[in-house]
């Protein structure tokens, strides 16, 4: 294998070689040093470049670039910018084969990596605009001239196809609208583009061809207006007030009654005329952001018990005081389908957590009434949908880690069992509820029990079993050994347990119930 001087040299080298495309990708990691970005090494557009030399696309060269397309070698961004510096529009098969790349990933576009990521695939996503209204313009000029219109007319359906294709995304359509908000000059030239598109409009015979050329004119005239049309909405989709009132409880309250949150929400959502639906979204936002933001340990407990066990009985609550408005299960379905389109935020609390919090979230909802089966498992769907391209943590990092959700909701039985073992005759088998202290003193499961039982109420009585247990552990009575080693441990485990509980929860959890 001869030295590699350049990427050129080694694209040059696959060809004459007709290397495989898996040969040449694993070739070119041999070739350059290790940790090589190949967006910085421009390899998309080394590529075409070498692929659109003669009449017809190289089909060799371009399998190698759909295989970095595959691969994630290259970005997507790097492919957009490459296909946009192709203005050749007459080699027919050349435009075609471009066509057919944006294809491969037009309809996966997604800002998921780092803001400057982010701005390059907008500002690269308005280049293949302004490459795809000038390649349309192109073919519509020639249909004027008889000889050509045929094969004007197929090369132009298939532009325009692929034009209506990324414009019907609203997603797609905010990407460009950010990119003309980043780079306000260069919207002259999609102005400029549109302005050809318009003019060459009557050259069309084709009805239908005129008619969804026009229907992408106005999608894109309609992208500097996006934010105007929706300011009004969006001004009224954000209520601060709840987000403090659901992010202070949750920080400050865990222990607390639902009913005064109720309450406090209820009111809130009165005086300010919110939205069921939009209410709803709010406390999950809330949840979410609180969820992500907590400190690692105990407090990400806190939290995690807060948002899968506290607030579905919040939401419980506040049915019954919402009994007058339409079906209250259809207000939260419509809140999590709004929140299933903040995806960034639930990739992050899916990355924080280790799994798929909305799974458990919506689990939870429907076995406390909030949500139809169908509903739910519609949500689930979708979800898991867009999990797909969800950045994730490494498998080395999370096979060990099991989700704070998942151990939190199956604590929550847990807390019950315990506490009616508690409730029995500690005399009559002191070993049996030493194994089961012991079983709560593993690993974080205190921890895990604590956290579960405050969001559901439970913490006081809790509080209150030890402190009996405690204060059973000081009766002397004449005993073995056995008994009375097993008698010192549970006085040591229940004090310990109550010193971590006034040192977790606060001591007013502690001296409430000794009052």
């Amino acid at each position: 294998m001869m030295k590699v001087v350049n990427l050129k040299q080694a694209i040059l080298q696959a060809w004459k070689e007709r290397w495989s495309d898996y040969q040449w990708a694993i070739n070119m990691k041999k070739f350059f040093p290790k940790g090589t970005t190949w967006d910085i090494l421009n390899l998309a557009e080394a590529l075409l470049e070498q692929a659109m030399i003669g009449p017809s696309p190289n089909p060799l060269l371009l399998s190698y670039l759909k295989y970095a397309i595959s691969s994630q070698m290259v970005s997507y961004s790097t492919v957009l910018m490459a296909i946009s510096k192709f203005d050749d529009f007459s080699r027919d098969l050349c435009i075609q084969s471009l066509l057919e790349i944006m294809d491969m990933f037009c309809d996966q576009l997604s800002c998921r990596g780092k803001a400057e990521e982010c701005i390059g695939l907008c500002r690269a996503l308005m280049s293949a605009l302004i490459w795809m209204l000038r390649c349309a313009a192109s073919y519509a000029e020639k249909m004027k001239e008889p000889l050509e219109q045929g094969v004007a007319e197929s090369q132009l359906e298939m532009c325009l196809e692929r034009l209506a294709k990324v414009l019907a995304s609203t997603k797609n359509r905010a990407l460009i609208h950010i990119a003309k908000l980043e780079e306000t000059p260069s919207w002259g030239a999609v102005e400029q583009s549109l302005a050809k598109l318009g003019d060459s409009l009557g050259h069309i015979g084709n009805s239908m061809l005129r008619n969804q050329a026009e229907e992408c004119i106005g999608l894109v005239k309609s992208i500097p207006t996006m934010l105007s049309v929706h300011s009004e909405q969006l001004n009224k989709t954000g209520f601060p007030t709840v987000h403090a009132v659901v992010l202070l409880e949750g920080t400050m309250n865990l222990t607390g009654e639902p009913q005064p949150l109720v309450e406090q929400l209820m009111m809130v959502k009165r005086m300010q005329r919110i939205p069921s639906s939009l209410f709803i979204l709010e406390i999950w936002k809330a949840c979410f952001v609180g969820l992500i933001e907590s400190p690692e340990g105990t407090e990400e407990l806190k939290w995690t018990a807060f948002t899968f066990l506290k607030i579905p009985q919040v939401l419980v609550k506040l049915k019954k005081y919402m009994q007058g408005e339409k079906d209250f299960s259809e207000d939260v379905n419509c809140a999590f389908e709004f929140l299933l389109k903040l995806t960034p935020l639930l990739d992050k609390a899916d990355q924080r957590c280790n799994c798929d919090c909305i799974n458990f979230l919506l689990q939870e909802c429907s076995k406390q009434g909030l949500l139809s089966e169908a509903n739910m498992n519609n949500l689930v769907a979708k979800r898991a949908a867009d999990r797909e391209h969800a950045p994730r943590l490494k498998s080395a990092e999370n096979a060990n880690i099991q989700p704070n959700p998942g151990l939190i909701l199956r604590a929550e039985p847990t807390v019950t069992n315990i506490l009616k073992t508690m409730d029995s005759d500690h005399s009559k088998s002191p070993e049996g509820l030493l194994g089961v202290l012991g079983h709560m003193l593993s690993g974080k499961s205190l921890d895990l029990l604590l956290a579960a039982a405050a969001a559901t109420g439970k913490l006081k009585s809790f509080a209150q079993k030890f402190i009996k247990l405690n204060e059973f552990t000081k009766q002397i009575n004449v005993e073995g050994s056995k008994a009375a080693s097993v008698r010192a441990l549970l006085f040591d485990i229940s004090f310990l347990m109550l010193c971590h509980v006034a040192q977790t929860y606060g001591s007013e959890v502690i001296v409430w119930e000794a009052g």
